[in-house]
């Protein structure tokens, strides 16, 4: 059993049901007796960074999803469920982050030509060919909305870029730790490749 995190932010239904279609045995649950159980936990979201942390700490599930990580169960974030792994956001002021990964999230810059939110299909190019984005082809597209955007420190973390206005990470992939910017719930076939690599990961794990 793999255990969705619910801390109030997203629809996690869908996200739910997209990994229950590639086999998973899926709970969503806010419990966090329910995350230190699981074989793998996976963290969705949508929304402010700081309202994440909170809501996480409120819930009192931020220290067992750190536990988890620590602990070294597979994890895969959604979204903001990447960018909580890092130290710092700048969504709103400055909020700190899990620190599970180095680096900082900052806001697409407003350029001509460019909207925020980045929101759409865009093109990913993979930087790491094993795990996450295995036998998924470059430049694959996948489904985004956001305004803000993961700049790690260790580029041995990204597992992929993509171009919007700037070249930013949008998938991070460290032992056990594999996180997305896009939204692979969303994003067709291709998502559903994607979370088939994370199942299999899961059972190499057990």
């Amino acid at each position: 059993m793999i255990t969705v995190v619910d801390y109030g932010m997203g629809n996690l239904r869908s996200v739910a049901k997209a990994l229950e279609k590639v086999g998973f045995d899926v709970k969503v649950s806010s419990d966090p007796a329910d995350i230190k159980n699981a074989e793998a936990i996976v963290v969705p979201g949508v929304g402010a960074f700081g309202d994440a942390i909170h809501n996480l700490e409120r819930f009192g599930l931020l220290e067992e999803v750190v536990k988890s990580i620590e602990a070294g169960k597979p994890y895969l974030g959604i979204c903001l469920g990447l960018q909580i792994l890092f130290e710092y956001s700048y969504e709103f002021g400055e909020h700190k982050g899990l620190g599970v990964l180095k680096g900082k999230v900052i806001r697409f810059e407003n350029k001509e030509g460019y909207k925020v939110p980045h929101m759409g299909w865009n093109q990913v190019w993979i930087k790491q060919k094993e795990g996450l984005f295995s036998d998924i082809k470059d430049g694959e597209y996948y489904y985004f909305v956001h305004s803000f955007y993961a700049v790690p420190s260790d580029e041995n973390d990204i597992a992929s870029l993509t171009d919007y206005s700037v070249s930013f990470c949008s998938a991070v992939q460290k032992d056990h730790v594999w996180a997305v910017q896009f939204h692979p719930e969303k994003s067709q076939k291709a998502g559903l490749k994607l979370l088939e690599n994370f199942k299999k990961f899961v059972e190499k794990s057990l």
